[in-house]
C-alpha cells in the first residue's frame, strides 16, 4: 500500500513507519517536527514536513502521491498539559485531524488508522477496561480523541470512510534492534523523564500522588511496547483492506505497574538512583487503568510480544544511554 504516516517521525510515529517499510508498504512521513526527530525517518520513506493544522501543507501532501491509507498519529499527548493548554490541543487533535479527514475525502482516500487513547475512558467503572466501557473523558486530552472517534463514525457513515481506531494504553520502550535512535523532545510522560534523570539532564522528577487507593499509594499504568503498538497499527491497516470493516481496539499489556515499581525497575537496569518528589495529585489522573486485550487478540491476531516491563526499561535504558553518549563526545 501507499500509506502516509502523521507525526511518523515522532516516537510512536518513527515504530509504525519501520513497521511498514519492513512489511513492503511504499511510505510517506508527515510531521511538522516539533516532537519528532529528523534522524529517525525512514531511509526508504519519503518525508514532508507539515502540519495537520495547515491546509496549505495537508494540499500539497496529497498533491505528492496517489495513497491508499492514512494513519494518523500526529497529536499532542500530554494528559496534565491538555488542562493548562486546551486551546492548544483543540487546535492541534481536534482542527488538525478535521483538515486530515477532509483531504482524506477529497482525494478519494477512505481506508484510516487512528491513534486514540485509553484517556477517553476516564475513571474506570471496571478493570480490565474493555472496549465498551462508557466513554468519560476527565480530561481534555482524552475529549479531543474522543472527539476525532466520533467524526470516524459520522464520516464512515455518510462518507464510506473505513477506519481502525486504537486506544493505546502507555506506550513506552525503544526498538529492541536499536534502530531508533532520536529521543523524544520535552517529554512529558514517566519513563522518560526518569531516564532523563538517570542521565543527568535533569536533577529529578514528580511523582503526581502518592495517596491512591494502590499497594505503594501510586498509581498504576498499563505499558505496551512501542513495538508491539507499530505492529498493531500494521495489522489494523491491512485488516481494513481485507475487511471493509470498522473496528475499535485497546491496546496494551493487559497488566499494570504503579509508578514505583516502574522507577524502581529503572533504577535496577540503568544502576542509577532516581531521585523524585512527591507533589498533589494532577486534575485528569485517575487510580488504575489497564486494558482488556481480548479482542486486539481475536480480531488482530495480535500479542505484546514485547511488553513485559523488563523489556521496556532496557530498550528505553538502551536508546538514552546510547544518546548520552553521543552527546558527550559530540
Amino acid at each position: 500500500m501507499d500509506l502516509v504516516i502523521t507525526g511518523g517521525a515522532g516516537y510512536i510515529g518513527s515504530h509504525v513507519a519501520l513497521e511498514a517499510v519492513e512489511r513492503g508498504h511504499n511510505v510517506t512521513i508527515f510531521d511538522n517536527l516539533s516532537s519528532g526527530a529528523e534522524e529517525n525517518i525512514h531511509p526508504k520513506a519519503k518525508f514532508l514536513r507539515g502540519s495537520v493544522t495547515s491546509c496549505k501543507d495537508l494540499k500539497l501532501l496529497f498533491s505528492k502521491s496517489k495513497f491508499n491509507g492514512v494513519i494518523h498519529l500526529a497529536g499532542l499527548k500530554a494528559s496534565g498539559e491538555s488542562m493548562l493548554n486546551p486551546i492548544k490541543y483543540a487546535e492541534n487533535n481536534i482542527l488538525g485531524g478535521i483538515n486530515l479527514l477532509s483531504y482524506c475525502l477529497k482525494n478519494k482516500i477512505n481506508k484510516i488508522v487512528f491513534s486514540s487513547s485509553a484517556s477517553i475512558y476516564g475513571d474506570p467503572t471496571s478493570i480490565p477496561l474493555d472496549e465498551n466501557h462508557l466513554p468519560s473523558p476527565i480530561n481534555y486530552y482524552g475529549f479531543t480523541k474522543l472527539c476525532i472517534e466520533d467524526n470516524l463514525k459520522w464520516f464512515s457513515l455518510i462518507k464510506g470512510i473505513r477506519y481502525v481506531t486504537l486506544r493505546y494504553f502507555n506506550a513506552a520502550g525503544y526498538d529492541i534492534y536499536n534502530r531508533i535512535k532520536g529521543l523524544e523532545n520535552n517529554p512529558q510522560n514517566l519513563i522518560p523523564k526518569a531516564m532523563e534523570v538517570a542521565i543527568g539532564k535533569r536533577d529529578q522528577i514528580e511523582i503526581y500522588g502518592n495517596d491512591y487507593k494502590t499497594e505503594d499509594g501510586t498509581g498504576i499504568r498499563d505499558y505496551i511496547h512501542v513495538s508491539d503498538l507499530a505492529k498493531a497499527h500494521l495489522d489494523s491497516i491491512e485488516l481494513i483492506n481485507k475487511l471493509n470493516q470498522n473496528f475499535t481496539i485497546n491496546l496494551g499489556s493487559g497488566k499494570g505497574s504503579s509508578v514505583m515499581e516502574i522507577l524502581n525497575k529503572i533504577e535496577i537496569i540503568s544502576n542509577k538512583s532516581i531521585k523524585y518528589q512527591n507533589v498533589g495529585r494532577r486534575s485528569g489522573d485517575s487510580t488504575k487503568i489497564i486494558a482488556d486485550i481480548k479482542k486486539a487478540k481475536k480480531i488482530l491476531n495480535w500479542e505484546p510480544r514485547c511488553s513485559d516491563l523488563d523489556t521496556i526499561i532496557s530498550t528505553t535504558w538502551n536508546a538514552y544511554k546510547q544518546n548520552n553518549s553521543i552527546s558527550k563526545s559530540s
